[in-house]
């Protein structure tokens, strides 16, 4: 019975790290796609450049905050969870930013036609 807990576990933790692998690479060509796609925006001086940037960088620390919620399943010892805890809450704290950015950028251009 043990020996199968064990092989039960290693198999969660191959599937988390997958995942967390997965949303990091996610979050990774997100930003990156917005980055560059954002200064061909700035060099058409597009008026949404801020907005969509915005939207992108916010969308790509939605999959780097999931891929940290997800770590946390296979956390050992409280050191580690605080360490995550403190990611996730600056990540948030980011996100939280990002959107109030994103909300202020849409009425300057209702407000601008």
């Amino acid at each position: 019975m043990s020996n199968l807990l064990h092989h039960i576990e290693l198999i969660l933790m191959y599937i988390v790290e997958l995942g967390t692998i997965l949303l990091e690479l996610f979050g990774i060509f997100v930003l990156i796609s917005t980055g560059i796609t954002s200064f061909v925006r700035w060099f058409r001086r597009d008026v949404k450049l801020r907005l969509y940037l915005a939207q992108g960088i916010a969308i790509s620390l939605e999959f780097k905050m999931g891929s940290e919620v997800l770590r946390t399943v296979v956390v050992r010892d409280w050191e580690e969870l605080g360490i995550l805890g403190a990611v996730i809450l600056l990540r948030g704290l980011l996100t939280f930013l990002i959107h109030w950015e994103i909300k202020h950028e849409e009425k300057a251009l209702e407000k601008h036609g």
